[in-house]
């Protein structure tokens, strides 16, 4: 496999020399030009020689509302004698997956969060001086979450009872009728039924059919995938091997972003103790039945998350994602029948398969079903992950599990940067028509006994097809910002994320992304009047109606939500920003 190879050459090297990609080229039989082709797509593959010591800072949501950008300049300040001897550098990159410990950086390769200036400048000097610094871990630290979580079904270890209770019997369609009944979505964002994704592969013709996990987990904001991968990777495992048993798949793979290096190496261990209890690998539990499971690890890039740019990444091709149809349950992974589902999707399927699924079903609240985790970071009091009921209040989940917020509620990100940003007090102008006959009641009374003009967002139930009926987006990833931020700046971070993770397959989308920053930079810069905004305005309209019918995937149709929210539910920020002449 041409991305792995490249994997360990980096590994070996800190990039990819010429000699190292002829010989790969050689050893493989691939012209020299594809191996290029794919090492330049992807921002972690490097081409040239990198400086003894690099140190990548991120720079969004929570990492930008940290200070992200002080921290780089006053590190750059202390390194300046290593910067200019070219032995560092300081850079800025896409989320980290590290956003309840802001601000993360890298430090070849290693995670150090929530550090100094000063203390990030004693460790490149350490890692300098041939001292390793201890690096910060994700399992060693205390996670603001209210566990135990009720995700995990086994109290006395994983020992996969949910697999050995499917293959003493095959039954195939009471497995289906259990998903069904639990009404299981996906996490991913889209919110498919697992049920009907389960039984489409299950039902597609092919001699090979293969599971994928999407744990490429790179959205700003969300970083429960990170959570589950570390302290409950039995889980996602045994919903892998039950998905690839029931569907008769050949091969299970765990996609994982190569920055969750820890989880990799959990994960790997995970499937060496499950194939050694007989869980997976060539005779599942006696069974005669095999299913290997592996590794994958991304090259990096947030357009991985978007499954069939993912399967492209596993063919080792740049990672674009395809037109459909076709579907990827019948033409995924090699043109074979695939199911690519979300980590915590497959998490939650041994629990079921254990306790049923009405038992799934009946752990919503206020009327719908199931329960998820969402993590939460920027002015929290308690920024973590926490497993809620679907149907739990934004009241009940700020308040009461993650603190509150510190200064002040101004607004809420409730899909990363993908929802764009919600005001405290959302006008009901803004909400679809016949919104109060879809929404709870207790939802319409709480806005009418408001005088009927706006809705408190703290009343918001968290639950996918509720968001979707007042027109609004929700995901995993909820980011809170106080009455200190400047929402125009905050725009313009978000923008700049999807501008540079565009992939640049569709034009508009790549052109339009730079020329949404464009705007949103000079409007920050206080560059434009009142009327150059309005003209501003129309443009970003109308770039966002063209992205939103010519893109192929989700990136380019919501790259424009963080400043058009701004504009719409932000006058005065926007105010601020303008020019009197």
């Amino acid at each position: 496999m041409i991305i792995q190879e490249l994997h360990h050459i980096q590994q070996r090297h800190r990039y990819l020399p010429e000699a190292e990609l002829r010989k790969l080229a050689e050893r493989t039989g691939t012209p020299l030009h594809r191996l290029q082709e794919v090492a330049s797509f992807f921002p972690h593959f490097r081409r040239s020689p990198a400086p003894a010591v690099e140190v990548l800072v991120c720079h969004d949501m929570a990492c930008h509302q940290q200070g992200c950008a002080g921290l780089k300049r006053d590190l750059e300040q202390l390194l300046a004698d290593e910067r200019s001897q070219g032995v560092a550098a300081v850079k800025y990159a896409s989320c980290l997956g590290r956003c309840d410990r802001p601000v993360a950086t890298l430090i070849n390769d290693e995670p150090y969060l929530g550090r100094s200036a000063a203390d990030l400048g004693r460790i490149v000097r350490d890692t300098l001086a041939g001292r390793r610094p201890a690096a910060d871990t994700d399992g060693g630290y205390e996670l603001h979450a209210n566990r135990p979580w009720r995700i995990d079904p086994y109290t006395a270890g994983p020992d996969y009872a949910a697999v050995r209770s499917f293959v003493a019997s095959f039954d195939r369609q009471a497995a289906i009728e259990m998903l069904k009944a639990s009404d299981l979505r996906g996490m991913g964002g889209a919110g498919v039924p697992a049920h009907q994704k389960w039984t489409d592969v299950w039902k597609a013709k092919g001699d090979q059919k293969y599971i994928v996990c999407n744990a490429d987990e790179s959205e700003p904001g969300t970083f429960k995938d990170r959570e589950i991968l570390t302290r409950h990777p039995h889980l996602v495992l045994e919903g892998v091997i039950l998905a690839g048993l029931l569907t008769g798949a050949t091969q299970g793979t765990i996609y994982i972003r190569h920055e969750y290096a820890e989880q990799i190496a959990i994960m790997n261990r995970e499937i060496a103790r499950a194939a050694s209890m007989g869980a997976c690998g060539p005779n599942v539990f006696g069974t005669g039945r095999s299913f290997p499971v592996d590794v994958f690890t991304s090259p990096g890039g947030y357009i991985c998350g978007e499954q069939s740019a993912l399967i492209e990444a596993m063919e080792d091709r740049r990672a674009q994602p395809r037109n459909k149809p076709p579907q990827l349950e019948t033409n995924g992974l090699y043109d074979k029948p695939t199911l690519v589902s979300n980590v915590e999707t497959f998490a939650w399927a041994p629990a079921i398969m254990i306790k049923g699924g009405e038992w799934y079903a009946a752990e919503g609240s206020n009327g719908c079903k199931g329960r998820r985790l969402f993590s939460i970071s920027g002015d929290v009091a308690r920024p973590g992950v926490y497993e809620v009921p679907n149907g739990i209040t934004l009241r009940e989940f700020l308040v009461d599990l993650a603190g509150g917020v510190v200064g002040g509620l101004k607004a809420f990100a409730p899909s990363g940067p993908s929802g764009g940003f919600l005001p405290a007090r959302l006008p009901v102008t803004s909400l679809p028509r016949g919104w109060d006959k879809r929404a709870p009641a207790r939802l319409a009374e709480s806005v009418a006994a408001a005088g009927g003009t706006h809705l408190d967002i703290l009343e918001l139930q968290l639950d996918l097809q509720r968001f979707r009926d007042l027109g609004l987006a929700i995901g995993a990833g909820l980011v809170v910002y106080n009455e200190s931020r400047d929402m125009v700046a905050e725009a313009v971070n978000c923008c700049e994320f999807f501008r540079d993770e565009s992939c640049g397959k569709c034009v508009p989308c790549r052109l339009g992304s730079q020329k949404i920053v464009e705007v949103g930079t000079q409007l920050a810069g206080n560059g434009l009047n009142q009327a150059a905004l309005a003209t501003q305005q129309q443009l970003v309209n109308e770039l966002t109606r063209a992205m939103e019918m010519t893109s192929i995937c989700g990136l380019g149709m919501v790259a424009a939500k963080p400043l058009q929210s701004v504009f719409e539910f932000f006058p005065a920020d926007v105010a601020a920003h303008l020019r009197k002449t």
